[in-house]
């Protein structure tokens, strides 16, 4: 694959709006997210632009990642019959913080993800419900693996069992996830905000543009379409 060819796969006409008054060409900056997205520092991406000959700082590189997850869209509409559910903790500026995460079992596509300041049933009941504002629900049913879900769920009306075997899907992204953030980030510096930002743009990229192996080398979007 060329160069050229290489960029124009990674650009996308719907983001142009992202990249007004930008002097970097948009197919360039599209590329360094992207390499961002799939694993690489903002220093290794500022290094691979160097090798096309593309000298730009690895802040202007971070700037570039958070104003596109500023037009990111959500994910796509689902109607699931089964739903995983699960959290993870993560540090912000050296606190505790909890990256919640729902993942349709059988098209793999993230359903959304959210940040919250502590877990319990209260965080669990305020996931769901974004979740309920989002997608078709009402037929599916949630795999949980503590009973403070299942309040969470009684609260809405949704329909939730424990389980410990057909879940592992949400386990396996939150290692995929981790594995991502470990490299660059002991504890992330920044706000909340900040945070949910880049979370936004990799969900994208993991629904949109990584191709998964047990989906026949389909993205869980295309899968859903």
């Amino acid at each position: 694959m060329t160069l050229a060819d290489l960029l124009s796969e990674c650009y996308a006409a719907k983001f142009d709006e992202s990249w007004e008054r930008e002097r970097t060409a948009t197919p360039v900056r599209v590329f360094a997210v992207r390499l961002h997205a799939t694993g690489c520092s903002l220093r290794e991406t500022q290094a691979i632009l160097r090798l096309i000959g593309v000298d730009r700082s690895h802040q202007a590189i971070w700037h570039w990642v958070h104003r596109l997850a500023d037009n990111v869209p959500d994910p796509p509409t689902a109607q699931p019959s089964r739903v995983a559910i699960d959290e993870t903790a993560v540090k912000i500026n050296g606190d505790w913080s909890w990256v919640y995460a729902a993942i349709d079992l059988d098209s793999r596509l993230i359903l959304d993800v959210a940040v919250f300041g502590r877990r319990g049933t209260d965080p669990a009941a305020a996931f769901l419900h974004r979740l309920t504002e989002k997608h078709n629900l009402s037929d599916a049913v949630f795999l949980v693996d503590g009973y403070g879900y299942l309040t969470a769920l009684s609260r809405l009306g949704l329909s939730g069992q424990l389980d410990y075997v057909e879940r592992n899907l949400i386990e396996k992204w939150f290692q995929t996830f981790k594995m991502r953030v470990d490299r660059f980030h002991n504890s992330w510096v920044g706000s909340r905000t900040s945070v949910r930002e880049w979370l936004e743009q990799y969900v994208h990229y993991y629904n949109t543009q990584r191709p998964h192996q047990s989906l026949n080398g389909q993205t869980p979007a295309e899968v859903l379409n």
